[in-house]
Formats: C-alpha cells, sequence, structure tokens
C-alpha cells in the first residue's frame, strides 16, 4: 500500500474527517494522563495532524514524525511554519516501517499512533518494536480501525473488505509485547454519504480504497452498493467505523534479550 499513500499525499487532508476526529479525541484522553515526555513520536503521521498536536501540548518534547511513505513526510516537512524551524522545533522526519524502527531501545516517551495499526495483518510485531523503542515508564497510545467498520457493506453482501482486530485480541497482543495493565475500548462513529461515490472518493483520496474494500470487482461493487442504497437514513447513506482506542505502559522487562529471566534484589 506504500506507493498508494504515497500517492494520496496531495489529496489525504481532504477526506481526513475521521482520522482528525479521532485524532481529537485520543488527544483528550492525554488530559487524564500524567506526562512529560522527553521524546514523542506520531507513528504513522500522515501529513502530520497527530505530531503537531503532540506538540502543542509537549512543547520541550523533541517530535518526531515516522511514516513509510515519503511523500507524506515532505507534508509533515513542508507545513512546518518558519519560526520552528528555526528555533529547531519542527519535527524531525523519519522513513520507516513501524516493525522496524531506527531508533535506539529506551529512546521514547510517548508513541502515538492514529488509524495505522489495523493495515497490518498482524500488530504484534509492531507492538514488540515500540515496547523495544519506548523508555520503561512510556506510554503507548493508539487507535485501530475494528471488525464492526463498515458492517452496512457487510449487510449488503460484502466479502472482500479488510478484516480487522477486535479489541480484546489488541490487548491480548499489547500483553504478549511486554506492556502492562493495557485499557482498551472503543466506540463507533457513522459518516452519512450521499450515494457510494462519496465513499468511494473519501477512501481513493486517502489512498486506501483497495486495502479497505480489497479485491471488489465492478459487478460485484455495482450489486453490493445497490443492496447498500437500500439502508437510506433521511437521504443519506451510512458508513460506520468502529473505532478501538488503547494504551499501555511499558513495564520492567522481565527478561534479558537471550530469555533468561531478570532477578531484581532490593535492598
Amino acid at each position: 500500500m506504500r506507493h498508494h499513500f504515497d500517492r494520496a499525499a496531495a489529496s489525504y487532508d481532504e477526506a481526513a474527517v475521521l482520522a482528525r476526529e479521532v485524532g481529537q479525541r485520543m488527544a483528550a484522553r492525554l488530559d487524564f494522563i500524567k506526562l512529560s515526555p522527553a521524546r514523542i513520536a506520531d507513528i504513522g503521521c500522515a501529513t502530520g495532524d497527530g505530531i503537531r498536536t503532540l506538540q502543542d501540548r509537549y512543547p520541550q518534547s523533541l517530535p518526531l514524525a515516522i511514516d513509510y511513505a515519503p511523500a507524506m513526510l515532505a507534508e509533515v516537512a513542508r507545513r512546518a511554519s518558519w519560526l520552528d524551524r528555526v528555533r529547531r522545533r519542527a519535527p524531525r522526519c523519519i522513513a520507516a516501517d513501524v516493525r522496524a524502527l531506527p531508533l535506539r531501545g529506551g529512546t521514547l516517551s510517548l508513541a502515538w499512533s492514529n488509524l495505522m495499526l489495523h493495515w497490518l495483518d498482524d500488530p504484534l510485531p509492531s507492538f514488540r518494536e515500540l515496547n523495544r523503542v519506548l523508555e520503561v515508564g512510556g506510554l503507548l497510545m493508539f487507535s485501530a480501525l475494528g471488525p464492526d467498520t463498515l458492517k452496512e457493506l457487510r449487510a449488503a453482501g460484502a466479502t472482500t473488505l479488510r478484516r480487522f482486530h477486535d479489541m480484546h485480541d489488541l490487548g491480548d497482543m499489547l500483553m504478549a509485547a511486554g506492556f502492562a495493565d493495557p485499557v482498551m475500548d472503543m466506540e463507533t462513529i457513522t459518516l452519512a454519504y450521499a450515494g457510494p461515490r462519496g465513499l468511494l472518493r473519501d477512501q481513493r483520496l486517502l489512498g486506501v480504497r483497495d486495502g479497505l474494500l480489497g479485491p471488489m470487482g465492478f459487478r460485484e461493487g455495482r450489486r453490493i452498493f445497490r443492496a447498500w442504497q437500500t439502508q437510506l437514513r433521511d437521504s443519506r447513506l451510512p458508513a460506520t467505523f468502529e473505532i478501538v482506542y488503547g494504551h499501555a505502559w511499558k513495564a520492567e522487562p522481565k527478561n534479558v534479550p537471550d530469555g533468561r529471566a531478570i532477578v531484581r534484589i532490593h535492598k
């Protein structure tokens, strides 16, 4: 999907209504968390809304914008203010895959990821990598699409849509990756479209249409969208997105890399 995200960099913000809304709701959750991070990173940053939000909240932190699509990072850099560049407060842009971050262990105080991890077939390796780069006591906060996303299309007979992990599976993965006391919850956000073309256009501008809808052929698409149109509400078509939220802290490690247990002796 990398080339799709690269191509979508210029149009992404036009359709990123859901990502902006979810990002705002994630940021509101930080109001209840005591944190003074030295280094923060937005993983899968797209055009940079998240890292700019974090900079406003934690102005003394070193901001890292990480994405595997170079064109998205170019947008982040382009939007940095002249003053931030002069003060050397502009986000440091890093082209990288979340499963292999070019960061030393224990580098980050806060890792943030908004609506990105669900594109991975198996998020567990990414959680392990995020655990590695967080300092002990560091926080991971993320959102992801859940299995009820576009349930209207599934009810209309769609079988090619991407399948997403539920919050219980993601919580289990966090524990397996070494995080402590994960907090998971979910909600649904429903967008309304005048017709199927609106949904298709948004997903194309975001660079995720093929990734979300899967190998849906033309004839199958026509059949599904006709069935979807029977679900009209107030002359609008509902499109539900299940949003899974999670956060967890990096705990003291229990084992060294070769598997031997760590025994701590308190005097």
